[in-house]
């Protein structure tokens, strides 16, 4: 039984069809790049993620045949309203990105409410602000809210549905700490009408059928893309555990029906996510978040010019054996897990004059594989259970002086995802589950089949004493700008 998926990123639409044998065919791709109208803030045309929608889907079931379900997996918190009866939105949706509601979240402080700006909540509250001062519209019912996954669904649906799935509510702001519902208390705090909220629904299960495609196969499968990526990467036991390094990372892991003790942040860092609800049960997780990963890489390339494409900077890395003590820290936008330091920036440490190009590039993907050690241990340490391998997607895989540098700064073996980017096979399998394609999360843990796997080629002192000399370079990158650095959300 074949599946249908439709993959929503930052940058663009992707459609592929994915087959029992977990196979991965007939992928069409249209861009579609947000806005940046000032620095900080980020919108989107929700008009041509629809536009996008319809033609990858078209594309793809045209050159795949026709399909038993749809999975729908989307990048995460990036909000939008629209008219119901139109079907127009009311104005740019806000990108995940998007920080113009910083001073809101700081105020809720105040109350004891703890909402970080990349969350759904003060994006919506600010979007009914500007289109519903008075929230009559919204209390009538006449506007709808969404995340991407309930746009996707709404435009599939051809307006029939009006749903989000459980991970994808899980961070918007919104929702009681154990994924129970919708919170009257957070609502009120933000004016926010619970008439323009999506009906929360299992990530598993068929929730209504896709009237758009020819055949009207049912929606089946919907989730947050790093959830997607998670169970797309078979992690459906507690304890696995998956990266994904792209312009950022995010690490998360699999905790079964263990809720995290914490509300909010964990001590270490991480924050508790719903991994996807089937059957109304609740699988939880943590993740762990890089600020930069790949966008190092990029900077070489394209600030610096010091090397002309991403797939350079393993090559030139791999001209010299070590780099010569040389310590970068990726902190270009701030550092995340564990530190949750905004002030923090980029460093370089141990230059010496005979600190040459591949030193520089060697250092910068360690300092990289070093952070992706970060988010390891913080998950570790947050949820109790060992990590002992890891498994990874995200264009960074490719890299294989990274990958390297990774199993040699998280000593212990990597497993590389099968195919590039996880989250399409994950929206698959949630979808599958519900059809009938795979039986249950065994059946997904089974399926797991990595393109290979890198072991560690340091011994533990020589590993320790590496991690030793990386976070003392970490430490001098935090609090550059000591305002930033105070604020905390």
């Amino acid at each position: 039984m074949s599946i249908l998926v439709i993959d929503v990123g930052t940058s663009g639409v992707r459609g592929a069809v994915v087959r029992p044998d977990a196979s991965v065919e007939h992928i069409h791709h249209v861009p579609v790049l947000p806005d940046t109208p000032f620095p900080g803030l980020v919108e989107f045309d929700a008009i041509a993620i629809a536009d996008a929608v319809r033609q990858v889907a078209t594309r793809s079931l045209a050159d795949g045949g026709p399909v038993d379900a749809v999975g729908i997996a989307t990048q995460r918190a990036s909000t939008l309203v629209w008219d119901r009866a139109t079907g127009q939105p009311v104005g740019p949706g806000l990108g995940w990105q998007d920080l113009r509601t910083v001073g809101t979240c700081l105020e809720l402080q105040a109350q004891g409410i703890r909402i970080a700006p990349n969350a759904s909540a003060t994006k919506l509250a600010a979007i009914l602000d500007i289109a519903d001062p008075d929230r009559a519209r919204s209390e009538r019912g006449e506007l709808a809210f969404g995340t991407i996954d309930t746009w996707v669904a709404w435009i599939l649906s051809e307006g029939e549905l009006h749903i989000t799935d459980a991970s994808n509510a899980g961070v918007t702001g919104l929702i009681h700490a154990d994924g129970s519902g919708w919170s009257p208390h957070l609502l009120s705090a933000l004016r926010i009408p619970e008439a323009v909220l999506p009906r929360i629904v299992d990530s598993s299960g068929v929730v209504g059928t896709a009237r758009l495609l020819d055949g009207a196969p049912p929606i089946a499968g919907v989730a947050g893309d790093q959830q997607a990526s998670l169970i797309g990467q078979s992690c459906t036991r507690a304890g696995q555990a998956k990266a994904t390094f792209g312009t950022g990372g995010m690490l998360d892991q699999c905790l079964g029906d263990q809720r995290p003790p914490q509300a909010a942040r964990g001590p270490a860092g991480t924050i508790p996510i719903i991994a996807w609800r089937r059957d109304g049960t609740i699988t939880w997780g943590i993740e762990a978040i890089m600020l930069s990963a790949g966008n190092c890489v990029e900077w070489l390339r394209d600030d610096l010019g010091i090397i002309e494409d991403a797939a350079d900077s393993s090559v030139v890395a791999e001209q010299c054996d070590d780099s010569g003590d040389v310590w970068f820290v990726p902190a270009l936008l701030g550092l995340g897990t564990p530190v949750w330091d905004f002030g923090a920036r980029g460093t370089f440490t141990g230059i010496t004059r005979g600190s040459g190009r591949p030193e520089l590039v060697r250092a910068v993907l360690e300092g990289i594989a070093h952070r992706g050690s970060d988010l390891l241990e913080s998950a570790e340490a947050d949820s109790g259970l060992p990590i002992d391998s890891l498994r990874v997607d995200g264009g960074m895989t490719a890299n294989t002086v990274f990958i390297q540098a990774l199993a040699d700064a998280c000593g212990c073996p990597i497993e590389i995802s099968p195919v590039l980017e996880a989250t399409t096979l994950g929206a698959a399998f949630l979808a599958g589950m519900a059809v009938g394609t795979w039986t249950g999360e065994d059946d997904i843990a089974a399926a797991w089949s990595p393109r290979s796997i890198v072991e560690p080629s340091l011994t533990v002192a020589e590993r320790d004493a590496a991690r030793s000399r990386w976070l003392d370079a970490r430490s001098r990158a935090e609090g550059t700008i000591p305002e930033l650095s105070g604020i905390d959300f």
